[in-house]
């Protein structure tokens, strides 16, 4: 039953977080300059992403939590936590190493959010071994996953969008 009910959850905030993106987000950040739209979307792991660092908190989780998936997955949160704050430093000062900070972060935290995941289903005696971290996986995950999805889609478009007008301007000259 355990199962059931994180697999539930999960399954379900994230169906809800697509619907949300797609429905009420997208249609904002595709007209929106990618700048400000990548910004909206690093934003929530300024905060979210340090929160990992509860599976690293006895009391928090269970006794159980193998610290083989509680310390990758708590300390690969906490370098996207910083990440992050590089990248939005990047994009609000709008310095030439920004894309390259948003890259990192992204590819780091996308990366960090599936390993951990495949590792917990690998290691983890069962749901209840995250103990109060429970809500971590069932609702920041798939949110933040969600996150990560998107602003691959900004900065492919953004990357294809600037390929072509630099290709464009060579045909022109």
């Amino acid at each position: 039953m355990e199962l059931a009910l994180f697999g539930i959850s999960a399954l379900l905030t994230t169906v809800s977080s697509v619907i949300v993106a797609t429905l009420y987000v997208w249609p904002w950040l595709r007209t929106a300059r990618p700048d400000r739209a990548l910004a909206s979307l690093v934003a929530p792991h300024l905060f979210l992403r340090f929160i990992g660092l509860s599976l690293l908190m006895p009391g928090v989780v269970s006794a159980a939590l193998p610290p083989a998936f509680a310390v990758p997955a708590a300390y690969g949160d906490l370098v996207a936590g910083l990440l992050a704050i590089v990248a939005t430093i990047g994009l609000a000062r709008q310095v030439l190493w920004t894309g390259a900070a948003v890259w990192a972060f992204n590819v780091w935290g996308t990366a960090d959010l599936i390993y951990a995941g495949v590792e917990g289903v690998r290691v983890l005696p069962s749901p209840g071994a995250l103990g109060a971290a429970f809500f971590l996986p069932t609702a920041i995950v798939p949110t933040l996953l969600v996150t990560h999805a998107l602003i691959f889609l900004i900065l492919i478009r953004s990357y294809v969008a600037q390929r072509s007008t630099t290709s464009s301007a060579r045909v022109v000259a």
